[in-house]
C-alpha cells in the first residue's frame, strides 16, 4: 500500500473510533426528565380552579434539587396565567376572590403574594 492510502485508512479508523467514543459518552448522559404534568392546586367558589402548569428545575445552596411551578386560573374555557410567581408549595385560598402563595427562588420560599382570582395579578403582601 502507498503512504497516502495508509494515511487515509488511519484517518478513517480514527474517525470511526471517535464516533464510537462520542456515542458512548452521549449514552452515559442521563436523559432530562419530562416536565411535570398540569395538576390541580386548589378550587374556589364559582367554578374557579387554580392549576400548577409550567415549571423550572432549581437547586438550593446545598445542591438539593426541587421543582418550582407557576399557576394558571381556569374558569370554564377561560385561562389566566399568574405571571412570574414560581412557587414550590400549595397556594392558600384567602377568600372567594384571592389566593396567597410564597414566591420561591432556589428552592426557598420568599415574599408572600396575594393573587386576584379574576385578573391573575399578584401583589406582594409580606
Amino acid at each position: 500500500m502507498t503512504a497516502p492510502r495508509l494515511s487515509l485508512m488511519a484517518l478513517l479508523l480514527a474517525a470511526c473510533g471517535g464516533a464510537r467514543e462520542a456515542a458512548v459518552a452521549r449514552d452515559s448522559v442521563p436523559p432530562t426528565p419530562p416536565p411535570p404534568a398540569d395538576s390541580l392546586a386548589l378550587t374556589a367558589p364559582g367554578g374557579v380552579e387554580v392549576w400548577f402548569t409550567a415549571s423550572r428545575r432549581a437547586a438550593d445552596s446545598a445542591g438539593q434539587p426541587c421543582v418550582e411551578r407557576v399557576m394558571e386560573i381556569r374558569r370554564d374555557s377561560t385561562r389566566v396565567a399568574i405571571p412570574l410567581l414560581y412557587t414550590g408549595s400549595a397556594p392558600r385560598l384567602v377568600n372567594d376572590s384571592t389566593l396567597e402563595a410564597p414566591i420561591w427562588l432556589n428552592c426557598r420560599p420568599g415574599n408572600v403574594y396575594q393573587v386576584n382570582l379574576r385578573t391573575g395579578q399578584p401583589v406582594r403582601v409580606k
